[in-house]
């Protein structure tokens, strides 16, 4: 039976990811603590792996519980900030802006996070899907494609792209535990996924490759209308305004309406 294999969120747009084993659906429709934070320079653009490939030096890890973020550059330099305090994230402001050579800001929205489709909430892609792509490099592991694709929603037991299904014209839902997910639109796919999370090296000829692989690939129960090109991987949802408030949970098992 498909359920939920794993819940990730990114507390700072652009930063690592972190697992949660539950995650609330907030007012705004996307998952709690997922880009509920960004830097932004002065004028007013967001600083993330699009603009820059040095955001791949960082690692980072936070903790829900106590809103810390711990950050650790390449020479193992280790810093903590509590983003719950004003103080602290003034000092992230100040570290991060030494860091990245700018004038940032660290700006938080607790409702609907920064995420780059205002009007649509979590991303949705299987296991399967990402195995499938990682087999397509050399050397590519499964939690590689993972961390170069950053979906929010992890699928399991079920074939590659079967994500496909949710969109297009009369596609049905997921229904995830008792929260429905509506796929909006494929996610067409930027720069990132062609760099190495670690270091932000580019893959030669990544977008290519994966195009032409994807083509080969592309399932027959995917509505081929819906997908304007094929640089695109895992699922864009929201969820209904009823369905907000309740909460995903890792292991919570997943069908396709009226299947």
């Amino acid at each position: 039976m498909a359920r939920i294999d794993r819940l990730t969120v990114y507390p700072v747009k652009g930063l690592d990811g972190t697992d949660l084993e539950e995650a609330t659906v907030l007012e705004g429709g996307t998952l709690s603590y997922d880009r509920e934070f960004a830097l932004f320079d002065a004028d007013g653009e967001v600083v993330n792996g699009k603009r820059t490939p040095r955001i791949h030096e960082l690692s980072t890890d936070f903790d829900p519980d106590t809103r810390e973020l711990v950050v650790e550059t390449p020479d193992d330099d280790t810093r903590r900030f509590d983003l719950e305090s004003d103080t602290d994230r003034g000092r992230a402001e100040s570290w991060f802006g030494d860091y990245f050579d700018e004038e940032l800001t660290l700006e938080r929205d607790r409702s609907l996070g920064f995420v780059d489709r205002r009007e649509m909430g979590p991303s949705v892609i299987s296991t399967a899907s990402l195995r499938e792509v990682a087999s397509w490099f050399d050397g590519m592991s499964v939690d590689g494609a993972r961390r170069r694709l950053r979906a929010n929603v992890e699928i399991s037991d079920v074939p590659a792209f079967w994500e496909d299904r949710i969109v297009g014209e009369d596609a049905p839902a997921l229904e995830a535990g008792d929260v429905r997910l509506e796929g909006v639109t494929p996610c067409g796919r930027c720069v990132v996924p062609a760099r190495d999370p670690d270091t932000g090296d580019p893959l030669e000829e990544f977008q290519e490759r994966f195009v032409e692989k994807r083509r080969e690939t592309f399932p027959a129960w995917a509505d081929a209308d819906a997908f304007d090109h094929y640089y695109t991987l895992m699922i864009i949802a929201r969820t209904p305004e009823t369905d907000r408030g309740k909460r995903l949970r890792v292991d919570d098992s997943v069908a396709i309406e009226d299947e």
